[in-house]
């Protein structure tokens, strides 16, 4: 993983409430949300492409390599 994607992957962690086998008591520890690392990583893109503005029909495919472009660049992904 990619820096970038370290990070989100750490912001993905979401407070639960689990049980302690040895004592019955609950604690509060952190897991890994799917849902939450989802998120962010398409709030990310949109981020990246935001600059990307579509002002006429016959840009949009200029902009959409151009932004399909950065956001590999943004998470590191090589073509």
């Amino acid at each position: 993983m990619n820096k970038r994607m370290t990070e989100l992957y750490k912001q993905a962690q979401v407070p639960y409430t689990a049980i302690d086998p040895s004592n019955n008591m609950p604690y509060e520890t952190t897991c890994f949300s799917a849902d939450k690392f989802a998120e962010l990583i398409v709030r990310d893109c949109m981020e990246v492409a935001s600059p990307n503005y579509m002002s006429t029909p016959e840009d949009s495919v200029y902009y959409v390599e151009q932004a399909i472009d950065r956001i590999a660049e943004h998470f590191g992904v090589e073509e």
